[in-house]
């Protein structure tokens, strides 16, 4: 996508593009990172705040999820900072919604990694307005799928949930175990995408011998931000599957788990592991 600040509007494209995911046959969708809104300021992002369960943003998520019939991964949306029970003002967590395909929310993910940087002619600093989430998280998504155990029953991916910068962290994908899927909703400027968007999501899905999908924003918004796009899918090999190189559209992608269970059989490096956790 190339969201603009007009919430109605990136709502309207992004329900046109899930409709064209599952007709497609996808049976599990992920809009990029403030799919919603991308404002002229990072403070725009308050006024769309909305808390956790209601909120027209995550009944749309539902909704669409329900009609559509598949999973969801609702990109990024503001949801209220409260942190010990205490509300945080005029801050947010830029946060992550997973809704199966009956429209019901089955995970929260807040971004725990922070953006941070001064180019020559461009600066971030998400700490800002933005409260960092604490927790990794990944979750079981039924779908139907075949394996060579299975011939058409409905199984579970295991997806481990990220957001943009947390990309350049690989000991979160560490700290979420074994997953089949690792999906990260970004904006990557076009800066930092050029030079480490891609490298960084193969070597995710090398380390971690498990699929990646990064889901970018692409293109020039309207407050003058240019975000690097590059929406793709890697294999567990490390090898780009598809991808959209910058604009609007739908990256489309079938995931083989027998094709990943061969891999870790074959090179079993998950297993080698020896600087675990606690070591």
């Amino acid at each position: 996508m190339i969201s603009t600040p007009r919430v109605q509007e990136n709502l309207e494209r992004a329900a046109q593009l899930l409709t064209q995911a599952a007709q497609s046959g996808a049976q599990l969708a992920v809009l990029p990172e403030y799919f919603c809104m991308m404002g002229h300021k990072d403070t725009d992002k308050l006024g769309l705040t909305e808390d956790e369960g209601r909120g027209p943003i995550q009944a749309f998520l539902s909704a669409q999820a329900r009609e559509l019939g598949i999973g969801i991964v609702g990109g990024t949306l503001p949801i209220r900072g409260v942190v010990d029970n205490k509300r945080v003002e005029n801050k947010v967590f830029n946060t992550s919604l997973v809704f199966d395909a009956q429209g019901q929310q089955i995970a929260r993910y807040d971004k725990i990694h922070l953006f941070c940087f001064q180019g020559v002619n461009e600066s971030y600093d998400e700490g800002r307005v933005l409260v960092p989430g604490q927790k990794p998280v990944a979750v079981d998504v039924p779908l139907s799928f075949e394996t060579t155990q299975s011939k058409g029953e409905l199984n579970k991916l295991r997806l481990g949930l990220s957001i943009c910068y947390d990309l350049r962290f690989p000991e979160l994908y560490r700290a979420l175990g074994p997953v089949d899927l690792i999906v990260v909703p970004a904006a990557f400027t076009y800066t930092t995408g050029l030079a480490h968007w891609e490298l960084l999501l193969r070597a995710r899905a090398v380390e971690n011998q498990c699929y990646v999908l990064g889901c970018g924003q692409g293109g020039i918004h309207e407050n003058g931000r240019r975000t690097f796009g590059h929406s793709m899918v890697i294999d567990p090999w490390g090898e780009v599957v598809q991808v959209l190189p910058e604009g609007e559209g739908v990256v489309i992608a079938d995931l083989s788990p027998d094709k990943m269970n061969d891999i870790r059989s074959r090179l079993p490096a998950l297993n080698h592991r020896v600087l675990q956790e606690g070591f």
